[in-house]
């Protein structure tokens, strides 16, 4: 889990002007805080942060030496430019059940024959901080027409630890026949 540098915010401080300046306001809430704290980061980080990470991902903030285990709730970015226009963090709480998103990814996807359709990118689940699953990757490696993966098949998601708040049969993935192949004996003939 990445440890992140911010700052408390000034709460006399606009936040148009934070952005001018290079710096990206942001929350903290819920957890063990008793209140939401507003704090900062720099751009920099902010955006490698959303470039390495999604909401739903694992990470601890530090603010001031004080270490806050956290997860991204969500992030914006502004359409012209990109850049994280605000961060918000929930605090999490050894103990206590959380709502999150596992990522789907696929490896060797180049290598499939015939139609890959990904019908789920993100799975929401809720477990507890330590059980959280940031990510899946799932391996295409040989795979062939008729392949069908499920949210049961993979193992991850597959466990005691974790409450899908999808069914479990759900289709995350299936590779069809290519129906527009052209068969190499029916075009010699």
């Amino acid at each position: 889990m990445d440890i992140i540098n911010v700052e408390k915010r000034d709460p006399a401080a606009k936040a148009k002007h934070l952005r001018r300046v290079g710096i990206v306001p942001c929350s903290v809430y819920g957890g063990s805080l008793p209140n939401a704290i507003s704090i900062q980061m720099t751009q920099q980080d902010a955006n490698q942060l959303c470039r390495q990470k999604h909401d739903g991902s694992k990470i601890r903030l530090n603010l001031d030496g004080q270490v806050i285990p956290a997860q991204i709730k969500e992030f914006t970015r502004n359409p012209d430019n990109q850049n994280v226009e605000h961060l918000s963090f929930q605090a999490l709480k050894a103990g206590q059940t959380v709502n999150s998103f596992a990522h789907i990814s696929r490896k060797n996807a180049d290598n499939v024959r015939g139609i890959l359709e990904q019908m789920i990118d993100e799975v929401p689940y809720e477990s507890l901080p330590e059980y959280m699953v940031d990510h899946v990757t799932l391996d295409l490696e040989g795979a062939a027409p008729g392949t069908l993966i499920t949210l049961a098949d993979i193992p991850e998601l597959n466990n005691e630890h974790i409450t899908l708040h999808l069914p479990g049969d759900s289709i995350v993935l299936r590779i069809t026949e290519n129906k527009m192949a052209i068969d190499p004996e029916a075009a010699s003939e």
